[in-house]
């Protein structure tokens, strides 16, 4: 959805001495609920990093833009296809904009956050004519003319590999090391999926909560290649202890939020981001 937001409530108080970054984070709810803020039915349950960050001496300053999927995101050019332009669907978070963006390559932000879920979840599209890849968000809500338009023009996208996905993100790495030393964050996920009891897997297909495993696993060894620095959202859930900060397999509590933010302030002091930021007031 791309936009500057401050974090928290208010601006720092002059004089106030707190030191200031920027962190481009390109990823989903995981991402945006910890970074920026959570609110469920109205009510604001997590009001952003800055909570945690300001105890430290920091405030931050987020520019948000949704992920597709790592494929999606280094086949574009900067460009809306003309094909979805010209109608315009309904999209919600995931605006054209958006989906289309190139700006991670090209932001000054002093922190670049993004995450393994699109890569682990996400279902793409493909158009049948022009080949891009696109995300059809809220298509329940569709008109019935462009739910039928994009049965006409796309097919369905199989799922990412995990070597698809860490050989993506090798390469978006090295392209944003292009112009760019600022440190990278990937988030991983949490494996606990409410409701899974399996104990024998013979003759079953992958399960969501194996599916991420792999992908962790996949991220460590990216993270050895690379350098990136992986924020543990698997371990942060399992010491806090999943039924108290997460909602569903996907989406975490208010607790959970403040939990994943402290650690990203952890690491960020560890790569002395908080340090080296700007100086405010």
């Amino acid at each position: 959805m791309g936009f500057w937001a401050r974090l928290a409530a208010s601006d720092p108080a002059p004089g106030g001495g707190l030191q200031r970054l920027t962190i481009f984070a390109k990823g989903n709810l995981d991402v945006r609920d910890t970074l920026h803020s959570l609110r469920m039915g109205g009510e604001v349950r997590w009001n952003g990093i800055n909570a945690v960050l300001r105890e430290r001496g920091a405030v931050a300053r987020i520019r948000h833009e949704t992920l597709t999927r790592s494929d999606a995101l280094l086949s574009v050019d900067g460009t809306v296809p003309t094909a979805l332009a010209e109608r315009d669907p309904p999209l919600g978070a995931y605006p054209l904009d958006s989906q289309f963006s190139q700006a991670v390559f090209e932001t000054d932000a002093e922190v670049i956050a993004f995450s393994i879920q699109p890569d682990v979840n996400a279902n793409l599209l493909r158009h049948r004519r022009d080949g891009f890849l696109f995300y059809p968000n809220d298509l329940s809500i569709w008109p019935a003319a462009d739910r039928a338009w994009l049965r006409e023009h796309f097919i369905a996208e199989p799922p990412l590999s995990l070597s698809a996905s860490m050989d993506n993100f090798e390469r978006i790495i090295a392209r944003i090391r292009k112009r760019s030393t600022a440190p990278i964050l990937i988030y991983n996920l949490s494996a606990v999926v409410p409701g899974d009891q399996v104990h024998a897997y013979e003759g079953l297909e992958e399960s969501f909560s194996t599916r991420i495993r792999r992908f962790n696993l996949g991220l460590i060894e990216l993270s050895q290649q690379t350098g990136v620095s992986i924020i543990d959202v698997d371990a942060v859930v399992a010491r806090g202890g999943a039924d108290r900060l997460k909602y569903d397999a996907l989406h975490l509590t208010g607790e959970g939020c403040r939990a994943v933010a402290e650690e990203v302030a952890r690491v960020l002091d560890d790569l002395g981001c908080l340090t080296d930021a700007e100086a405010v007031g």
